[in-house]
C-alpha cells in the first residue's frame, strides 16, 4: 500500500474468509475504505455482503484474515466494544425498538457514551441530571437533522416503514461514528423516501465528514453517490472501480446484470 492512500484508510479488510459448515461466505476478500469517500459494495443475495458487514463489526469472527481500523486489529473483538471504538451500522431488518419511542430510541444508543453508574443513575440528581441533559442534547440534534420532529414522541411500531428506517439511521449516528455502515437502507421504501434517504445519507458524508460503506441493490443510487465500488460474487471479488467503469466491467455484467452492456448502462437497473 502507497504511504499516502495508507495515511487515508480508516477501514481495511485483509483476506478475510468466512465458512458456515461446507458454505463459503467470504473468501480471500480485501476491502480498503478510505476517510473521504462513500464505499458501495453491491452483489445478489448470498453473495456475502451482509457477512462482510457482520464481521467487520464483530457479529461474526472469520476464520482467516484481519480486520483494522486506524491500523488497530480489531479482528476479535466483541461488538459492543468495536461499537464504542466508533463502528456504526444500520440493519437490513430493521432491529429498534419497536415498544419505545423515537426519542427514547435514540438515546438508547448513547448508553455507551454516558458516565453515570447505577447508583447515581437511580437518583438522577446533580451529575446524571447533567448527563442526560448532555446526551439528550446530542439526539435533538439528530432529530433535527434527519427532519423527525414530528415522529419523536412517537411509538415505532406506529411508524411507516420508511420513518423506521430514517429512525433505524438516527440511532446509528446517536453513536457519534467515525465510519457507517449501512445495509439496504433503501429496501422496501418508495421513491420518495428514497429521495429523502439519498439526500440524508450525501449530507452524512458531506456535512458530517462520516466516511460511509453502503450495501445497496439500487443500482441507480449507488452510481449517483458512490466514490467507489466493490462487487462480490459468491463471497469473492471480482471487481473494485469508480461507478464508470464498474458498469462496463464483463466480469460484473456477467455476473449480476444478465443484460448487454449497453442495457444496463440505459437503464441503470436493479441488481
Amino acid at each position: 500500500m502507497e504511504a499516502g492512500v495508507a495515511e487515508e484508510t480508516i477501514l481495511e479488510v485483509r483476506d478475510l474468509s468466512l465458512c458456515f459448515g461446507g458454505l463459503i461466505a467470504l473468501e480471500d476478500v480485501n476491502v480498503e475504505v478510505r476517510k473521504h469517500e462513500i464505499l458501495a459494495i453491491i452483489g445478489p443475495n448470498g453473495a456475502g455482503k451482509t457477512s462482510l458487514f457482520n464481521c467487520i463489526t464483530g457479529f461474526y469472527h472469520p476464520e482467516k484474515g484481519s480486520i483494522y481500523l486506524d491500523g488497530i486489529d480489531i479482528t476479535h473483538v466483541p461488538s459492543h466494544k468495536i461499537a464504542k471504538m466508533g463502528v456504526a451500522r444500520t440493519f437490513q431488518n430493521i432491529a429498534l425498538y419497536s415498544g419505545l419511542s423515537t426519542l427514547d430510541n435514540l438515546m438508547a444508543a448513547r448508553h455507551i457514551s454516558m458516565r453515570t453508574n447505577f447508583l447515581t443513575g437511580a437518583i438522577y440528581f446533580g451529575w446524571a441530571q447533567k448527563e442526560e441533559v448532555k446526551q439528550r442534547r446530542t439526539v435533538e440534534e439528530i432529530i433535527d437533522f434527519l427532519e423527525i420532529q414530528p415522529i419523536r414522541k412517537q411509538i415505532v411500531a406506529n411508524l411507516p416503514y420508511g420513518m423506521r428506517k430514517r429512525v433505524d439511521l438516527g440511532r446509528a449516528l446517536a453513536l457519534e461514528p467515525r465510519i457507517l455502515l449501512l445495509d439496504e437502507p433503501m429496501a422496501g421504501m418508495n421513491v420518495e423516501e428514497k429521495e429523502d434517504m439519498a439526500r440524508f445519507i450525501i449530507d452524512i458524508y458531506e456535512v458530517r465528514k462520516i466516511p460511509i460503506i453502503l450495501v445497496e441493490h439500487d443500482m441507480s443510487l449507488v452510481m449517483d453517490i458512490a466514490d467507489r465500488i466493490i462487487v462480490l460474487d459468491f463471497g469473492r471479488k471480482i471487481a473494485e472501480d469508480n461507478p464508470e467503469r464498474i458498469v462496463k466491467n464483463p466480469k460484473v455484467i456477467r455476473a449480476y446484470l444478465g443484460v448487454k452492456e449497453t442495457e444496463f448502462v440505459d437503464s441503470k437497473g436493479t441488481l
